[in-house]
């Protein structure tokens, strides 16, 4: 059934409702200021828990470019203490790590290298300041580091990909001051991969290859550069490094599975891991982890058990008690493919003994971000509705409670060696900021917390519209809930133009964060109601609401009438202007975007961004199939050709009346460029006005800010033109005029 509307009326400026005098005291967001957010990462707590070490990365606009620096602050005094560290202009100065006496830490950096690609290398500060000191020279760059639990060693990786090995420098001399000899700590006759130390700092388990095709590696180095899809990798394995001796231990061996993600227990007993087939079409293929099972090794005997038998249902998250004691991972609840997941315990020791599932009760997702000191409660991050949530699950009474009950979104973890508790929080008024919190007994009171950062006080000075959660009844009695904001300067009774932004996933879920959606407060500072549906198909509202899209034929069906009845919803409060509506979205919300295309003509704009159009074609387009078959209800498209069909936007192109503008990068692997190229073709041959915008890029975002720049200021002008009635909508002087000047762009606050 089509949502018809009324005919094409052009709405121009002047007859819709405006910010309020009083609200335009400050001035509305830009698509500048979206790209002009600085972030914050790599907290790190000082051994004494009286410091934190962070990274705040920055944009240049004069170099297209952003650049990271360390600063401090006080654990205790919050932001009011912050202050910058390194001040390298066109550097970056990356991951902070403690000394474990808290004397001085280390970073990484590539400040006096040159050439396209300068290797990074290490580089010993003092917390109090002072010039930083270089402390390797390693030919080809550093890559991971990490000090040993003990004190003794910091140990790192160097070397090319195909030629790392583990290398060390003693702590106790480079805190002495002066030049400190590093000391090759394995000579692996095939390159080490990923790695990691003991909790003890006496081993470190490393993953590394059975064997190199030199061949294989030669004919790249003399440009034979040619891709073979789904290539057979190596086998690889598991081993581990005394770093006291130096001797090496293999601990995994056979050609039946490829080891991945080691785990090591705190007491180094025992060691879980993925072990992926042994199968070139499922090692090498985006949805690879849906065809591993998880192992579990006793170091000590050399004994590996194969925990899981569980074929095409990806477990993970595995993970170990502080004492060893138990042993727990999540997976999909009964091992059906995409239920949420619960957690199966058992104990460690215990081979081939049942497990436990915990959190059958609570509707959501369990996974485990870490465990208490005790043992005894788990403790993860979940959405709940339009929020993000810590929340705790009672190992002996199965039964989880929720910890935050704020309406933001809160994402915690815990800094094993103090205890501290790093919470990155945003509210719709808050962009994301760094806090912390003693211990779980004050993670429920905000009030305890202490604000670390604030990495973007411009924010004050914008006019925000107001958010808040909704709810309204869809067309078969469900309840659907979404984000609805405001316009700034709101007056109830008026009637304003809509934007709905919908999510992608669908397995998403719009949040009460700060200008979430596709830059939402851009719209609300220029007199735009937003609708943010969380239509079924989206996280966070259960899984009976999560799931009702798939099946034969069903992926739009209800979610369309959410969206729709959310629409509905708004106009029969009086809020907005039924001839004055626009909708987005990108990859899901593209998909959507083009069935509102398809099937209503109530929207005078849509833009779609990285949208399917053609099932059958995007099947095999696409670098993911298993989740496209569990929507289209289990079958391949060459089995039920008309399945794939039946919700393929194009069979119902016709019916498209709406101007659209169309968006996608060029190497696109998730929804790729030929979708959207069906797309632009039909409507131009349809005679539906449109406009096409391809990005550089081989990602499903796009990746750099000028041009994510290009597409919030086109979008906003496409949606002006056809709703508002603005005679031109979009030139490139007008996005060229907006661009800051470096010294601008780049001023470093906490």
């Amino acid at each position: 059934m089509r949502y018809s509307g009324s005919s094409l009326l052009v709405i121009t400026v002047a007859t819709l409702a405006a910010p309020s005098a009083s609200a335009q005291a400050k001035r509305p967001m830009t698509p500048l200021d979206m790209q002009l957010m600085r972030q914050t990462g790599s907290p790190a707590v000082s051994p004494d828990g009286k410091w934190v070490l962070y990274t705040l990365s920055v944009p240049d606009w004069k170099e297209a470019k952003r650049y990271t620096d360390i600063w401090i602050v006080s654990a205790s005094q919050g932001v009011a203490s912050a202050r910058q560290l390194t001040f390298t202009k066109d550097k970056n100065e990356t991951t902070p790590r403690w000394a474990m006496d808290g004397s001085f830490f280390v970073f990484s950096s590539a400040r006096d290298a040159a050439g396209a690609t300068p290797a990074s290398q290490l580089y010993l500060m003092r917390p109090d300041g002072g010039e930083a000191r270089k402390i390797t020279e390693a030919k080809d760059g550093v890559s991971q580091f990490e000090f040993s639990r003990d004190g003794q060693w910091l140990v790192y990786g160097a070397g090319k990909p195909e030629d790392q090995q583990l290398w060390a420098l003693a702590v106790s001399a480079l805190a002495a001051g002066g030049d400190v000899a590093p000391v090759q700590i394995s000579k692996h006759a095939t390159p080490v991969a990923s790695w990691q130390l003991s909790h003890d700092g006496k081993q470190a388990f490393f993953l590394a290859v059975d064997s190199v095709d030199k061949d294989n590696k030669t004919r790249v180095e003399k440009k034979f550069d040619v891709k073979i899809r789904n290539e057979n990798p190596p086998i690889q394995h598991l081993w581990v490094l005394d770093l006291a001796s130096k001797q090496e231990k293999r601990l995994t061996s056979g050609t039946d599975y490829s080891v991945a993600n080691p785990v090591i227990s705190d007491d180094g007993a025992w060691v879980g891991f993925d072990g992926s087939p042994n199968d070139r079409y499922k090692r090498t293929v985006t949805e690879s982890s849906d065809y591993d099972d998880l192992y579990l090794l006793n170091v000590a005997s050399g004994k590996v058990e194969r925990l899981t038998t569980n074929a095409e249902i990806g477990e993970g998250n595995l993970t170990f008690s502080p004492d060893g004691k138990w042993v727990a991972y999540s997976a999909a609840n009964d091992f059906v493919y995409s239920r949420d997941p619960k957690i199966s315990l058992r104990e460690t020791a215990a081979a081939g003994s049942a497990w436990k599932k915990l959190g059958e009760g609570y509707d959501g997702g369990l996974s485990i971000s870490w465990w208490s000191k005790d043992g005894r409660t788990l403790y993860f991050n979940d959405g709940v509705k339009a929020t993000e949530q810590v929340l705790a699950l009672d190992i002996a009474t199965n039964a989880v409670r929720q910890v935050t009950t704020e309406k933001a979104v809160v994402f915690a973890t815990r800094d094993d060696p103090t205890g501290a508790i790093l919470i990155t929080y945003s509210d719709p008024a808050t962009p994301p900021s760094l806090y912390l919190a003693r211990s779980e007994a004050d993670l429920g009171n905000r009030s305890s917390w202490v604000r670390l950062t604030n990495p973007n006080p411009q924010v004050a000075d914008l006019a925000l519209g107001t958010a808040e959660e909704i709810t309204w009844k869809s067309k078969d009695g469900h309840m659907v809930g979404g984000v609805l904001l405001k316009p700034v300067g709101f007056t109830a009774g008026r009637r304003y133009p809509l934007i709905v932004q919908i999510h992608g996933g669908p397995a998403g879920a719009d949040l009460l964060s700060f200008n979430d959606g596709y830059g939402s407060q851009l719209y609300a500072g220029h007199g735009y109601v937003v609708l943010m549906p969380n239509y079924r198909g989206s996280s966070n509202y259960g899984e009976h609401h999560r799931m009702e899209t798939a099946g034969v034929g069903k992926y739009f069906e209800r979610g369309f009438e959410d969206i729709m009845s959310g629409v509905d919803y708004l106009i029969a409060q009086g809020m907005v202007h039924p001839d004055s509506m626009g909708a987005m979205g990108w990859s899901a919300g593209g998909h959507y975007s083009n069935w509102i295309l398809t099937h209503t003509d109530r929207f005078k704009a849509i833009s779609s961004g990285a949208g399917t159009m053609n099932w059958i074609s995007m099947y095999a387009q696409s670098d993911i199939q298993r989740n496209r078959q569990w929507y289209m209800g289990g079958s391949l498209p060459y089995d039920d050709f008309d399945a794939y069909w039946r919700v393929s936007p194009m069979k119902y192109i016709k019916n498209a009346r709406t101007p659209t503008l169309i968006h996608v990068v060029d190497g696109d692997p998730r929804v790729p460029r030929p979708q959207s190229e069906e797309l632009h073709m039909a409507l131009k041959k349809l005679g539906v006005p449109t406009e096409f915008f391809v990005y550089p890029g081989t990602t499903h975002g796009i990746p750099d800010p000028r041009n994510q720049l290009t597409k919030a200021t086109v979008e906003f002008n496409w949606f002006e033109k056809w709703i508002r009635g603005k005679p031109a909508w979009f030139t490139w002087g007008e996005i060229l005029k907006t661009l800051p000047d470096s010294t601008t762009a780049t001023a470093k606050v906490p």
